[in-house]
């Protein structure tokens, strides 16, 4: 029996100790700074949300599409009607509603679905 326990804790440090050379010396974890285009889709539209509230606060609607061109997005006004849509028709927070259709507003992407939420915030104003 004491072999068999002596046995099993050697095993249990040698394995420790060669996982440990792997994940720190062999094939360490590399940094790697990816485009924003390649974010997944939930991430792409939380940053849209802040560039929004960013919008919302500076009404500086160029540095907005300026900030979601790192997206990678094409046509940023029809990208921004999108979000705004989807966030309206699955109930999302109504503050980031409202940042959302001020952009759009902003774009001239105004449709009907966001007229509700379209004067519950000026731009540049808090």
């Amino acid at each position: 029996m004491i072999r068999f326990l002596l046995s099993l804790a050697v095993s249990i440090f040698i394995g420790i100790g060669i996982g440990l050379y792997i994940g720190w010396v062999a094939y360490p974890a590399q940094d790697v700074n990816g485009p924003a285009s390649r974010l997944a889709e939930r991430y792409k539209d939380e940053y849209t949300v802040m560039v929004a509230a960013g919008y919302l606060k500076d009404g500086d609607l160029g540095g907005a599409v300026d900030r979601l061109r790192l997206l990678g997005q094409g046509n940023i006004p029809a990208y921004v009607q999108g979000v705004t849509e989807r966030y309206i028709s699955n109930s999302r927070d109504s503050n980031d509603i409202a940042y959302l259709v001020a952009l759009a507003e902003g774009l001239g992407r105004l449709t009907p679905i966001m007229q509700p939420y379209a004067q519950l915030h000026a731009p540049g104003q808090p």
